[in-house]
């Protein structure tokens, strides 16, 4: 399609970017859903190219607002929208779904919105979604115009079927709907003994001047006896039933009838919400009901996503990365991984203990702010004796403990992340109180109660400091102990019984105790310094003597000593992660970390099948039983597919050994546009190729296969990668480290690095020279001292 980049038949980028667009001729879908998240803090929604979807307020999986489906074939939803002819009967929906209509429809992700076109019967409609970026308040702004030469008869009904919970099974009976005074239709679920005084709305206003009015709280009347949302009974009528009551199948269906002119443009503006109670919701459709308010709320969103997205703006020969670097990235960190906590094939709802402290730590140009926020967050699910929550809901707090052996380390490891580039060293004294639990029973995994805050508080270094104390614990070979699962939560039986070893989790504690042996000496804490510094020299020697197989690192030890990852082993002879992460900790010796590497890339770096493997052989039969890992189909997800997450690791470790063309290509195999650039490639990937795929199948049939998309933590290390150890800036403080690491055939690049509200433009070429200058002075180190004085600074780095 002319104008857009990396067309694939179905859909390309906008040239800015910003956009991904779809066109979906008649007959015509996407091989899956394609999806976008829209969400603030404590709201949001999500719609697919057919404008399908669901929306929830404070979590996205305990209190729904309309049904969430995962289906990638029906694509269903509880939120539909309709134009009817009111002269003929003949209905269709502005969307795809749930009633396609004849001729075209183009959808158009964008940066906080989406916006579905379609001209039909000589109708043009254009239905933009979005949610305000701080009210609990989802928009759906319908503007429709007569292209035919007479006055058109029309009506338009917007319908939602409430949920109030997590299951609509189990809260519909319970939900109570009446109309505001405002004309709003409202729905209560008092059942709810957590959130039982939010009170969900959907009302309606239009710029037109309406013939009727009419609603209904009945899903029954309006679907009918036997109908579908395809075809809803209510729409053969001239209007709604006005069932308005307790004890009803609940749902909010408006439906506004007017005329429109030759020509005549109207409005019709829907919203969908919750307030804290009955008297919040009355407020906030007050205040968000009319044009002006919905036309704000719009300008609100995209100058927030303008001003976050263009802290770092990369221009390089390479325009697949530009695209992702310069948004897409971000944007999929904080609405899907840190707002939204959900995507289409899974609703979390909950904050993952080390998921969201990974996802943060990619924030550290963009928005530190996030990332200081979440780090006190995170200590505050910490427990007294030094373990943390391995996931919680909001806004309640309840959690799981687990024998998870790594969850705990990743605070420590951020708080030094954050730290080193940031210089707040103030945040170490913020004092924040544990929680208080029951201890696991010996026979326990884990176990899903209410936590409560403790009386014991104290400041965040020391929250770091009983995380790292508690994670030492080690078996017979001087490893940490694996308990039920490290990073990879499938491998929960490896040292369940309390003798396993992870020697993965040997190089991440590794690299935790030398970081923050940095930061305690810098706090002042010289003796906490020293014991770090001794304990990572004795781990390191273990980690030679007991991890090192011959050819590459094992992955783990068994209970009874059976090595995991190992060339002894028929299944799971090698894993990923311990490889990259030999090389990232600067644990392993240097014959040791290239070896390592290289066995990785000969085993588990796939370019002709585009994927990068976890392990290999994917587990199958094998015993030990690793965990649930095994249940998986081999080759799919953590068992033998390609874990996207682990992938980064890879690519980065390649970089710290000097292997930059290798590095090179891991990014491009995980690059999701390029699964997506061609019909050939869409076909076999399916997925959207915006956004980062957390896993792709490495199995046949199905080799190539984007699994998970949008919620995954790959979104971050990617951005990382990129921005980081590819493109080479590394914040620290007040200091800007240039070191780039670029492919041979590049010869110039350009980055814009807004620090706070200063812009440094940075330009990097080669030349036979290795210069590095700020606005024309030349200086003798690639390390630019950045200054908040709202000047535009020149940098000019050459490289050999």
């Amino acid at each position: 399609m002319n104008g857009l980049l990396f067309y694939n038949g179905f859909g390309g980028f906008r040239e800015e970017g910003d956009e991904y667009v779809i066109t979906l001729p008649e007959g015509q879908m996407t091989p899956a859903p394609w999806v976008n998240i829209l969400a603030n803090p404590n709201f949001g929604t999500l719609v697919s190219e057919c404008g399908q979807g669901y929306t929830w307020i404070e979590n996205s999986h305990e209190f729904r607002l309309t049904p969430w489906n995962n289906d990638p074939v029906e694509d269903s939803s509880g939120e539909a929208f309709y134009i009817r002819d009111d002269e003929t009967g003949k209905f269709y929906s502005p969307t795809v779904l749930p009633c396609r209509g004849s001729g075209n429809y183009q959808t158009r992700h964008g940066f906080g919105y989406s916006i579905f076109e379609h001209l039909a019967e000589d109708i043009y409609s254009e239905l933009c979604m979005y949610v305000a970026l701080d009210a609990p308040v989802k928009f759906f702004v319908l503007k429709i115009r007569n292209d035919a030469a007479r006055a058109r008869q029309l009506s338009v009904t917007g319908y939602v079927e409430w949920v109030l919970g997590d299951l609509r099974s189990k809260n519909a009976m319970h939900v109570v709907t009446k109309i505001s005074p405002d004309d709003a239709l409202l729905a209560q679920n008092f059942n709810n003994l957590d959130l039982g005084d939010r009170t969900a709305f959907f009302a309606a206003t239009s710029t037109l001047t309406l013939n009727s009015r009419s609603v209904t709280c009945n899903r029954s009347d309006f679907i009918g006896p036997e109908g579908t949302l395809q075809n809803p009974t209510a729409l053969d009528g001239k209007q709604l039933s006005g069932n308005v009551d307790a004890g009803l199948d609940p749902c909010a269906a408006i439906q506004l009838a007017f005329n429109l002119a030759p020509n005549e443009t109207g409005e019709i503006i829907f919203i969908l919400g919750a307030g804290q109670n009955e008297n919040n919701a009355n407020s906030l459709v007050q205040s968000y009901q009319t044009k002006s308010a919905a036309d704000a709320a719009l300008h609100t969103i995209r100058e927030y996503w303008r001003n976050t997205l263009s802290a770092v703006r990369v221009k390089t020969p390479d325009l697949a990365l530009d695209v992702l670097a310069n948004g897409w990235l971000m944007y999929q960190v904080i609405s899907s991984r840190l707002w939204g906590r959900t995507g289409f094939y899974q609703c979390s709802g909950a904050f993952g203990f080390r998921d969201q402290l990974q996802d943060v730590m990619s924030l550290v140009h963009t928005h530190p702010e996030l990332f200081r926020s979440h780090l006190l967050l995170c200590a505050s699910r910490q427990f007294i004796e030094g373990d943390v929550q391995h996931w919680w809901h909001p806004p309640m707090g309840r959690g799981v403990r687990t024998r998870c052996s790594d969850d705990y380390l990743w605070l420590p490891f951020a708080i030094c992340r954050y730290v080193e580039t940031t210089g707040d060293v103030a945040v170490l004294d913020e004092k924040i109180a544990f929680l208080q639990g029951r201890p696991l029973k010996p026979e326990e995994q884990s176990y899903y109660e209410p936590a409560t805050q403790s009386n014991e508080s104290d400041s965040l270094y020391q929250h770091g400091v009983r995380a790292i104390l508690h994670g030492l614990t080690f078996g017979e070979h001087g490893l940490p102990l694996m308990g039920c699962g490290d990073w990879n939560d499938g491998m929960n039986l490896v040292g369940v019984l309390g003798k396993g070893e992870s020697i993965w989790l040997g190089f991440f504690l590794y690299t935790v105790l030398q970081q923050y042996a940095l930061l305690a000496q810098r706090y002042g804490d010289k003796a906490f310094a020293k014991k770090c510094n001794d304990d990572s020299i004795l781990l390191q020697k273990n980690l030679e003597q007991h991890g090192w197989d011959g050819k590459w690192f094992c992955r783990a030890y068994f209970d009874d000593g059976t090595p995991l990852g190992s060339s002894s082993n028929t299944e799971c002879r090698i894993d990923s992660i311990a490889q990259s992460w030999s090389v990232l900790s600067g644990a392993a010796s240097s014959i040791h970390a290239r070896q390592a590497m290289s066995a990785l890339n000969q085993y588990l770096v796939r370019p002709q099948d585009g994927v990068v493997t976890l392990l290999d052989p994917p587990f199958n039969h094998s015993k030990p039983n690793p965990g649930y890992i095994q249940s998986y189909v081999p080759g799919i997800r953590e068992n033998g597919g390609q874990y996207t997450h682990a992938a980064t690791w890879a690519a980065m470790a390649f970089a710290q050994l000097g292997e930059i063309e290798l590095a090179w290509q891991v990014f491009n195999i995980i690059n999701p546009i390029h699964h997506g650039s061609t019909s050939d490639a869409i076909q076999r990937y399916k997925i959207e190729p915006y956004v980062m795929a957390g896993d792709v199948y490495s199995v046949a049939p199905h080799i190539g296969r984007g699994g998970w998309s949008w919620y995954t933590g790959s979104a971050g290390w990617m951005y990382r990668l990129i921005i980081e150890t590819l493109l080479g800036l590394e914040l620290r403080g007040d200091q800007l480290h240039v070191t780039p690491c670029i492919p041979d055939n590049w010869d110039q690049f350009t980055i814009d690095y807004r620090y706070k509200e200063t812009m440094y433009r940075i330009t990097i070429k080669r030349d036979s020279k290795n210069v590095l200058t700020l606005d024309g002075v030349e200086l003798n180190t690639h390390i630019v001292s950045l200054s908040n004085d709202l000047k535009l600074h020149l940098v000019n780095l050459s490289v050999l």
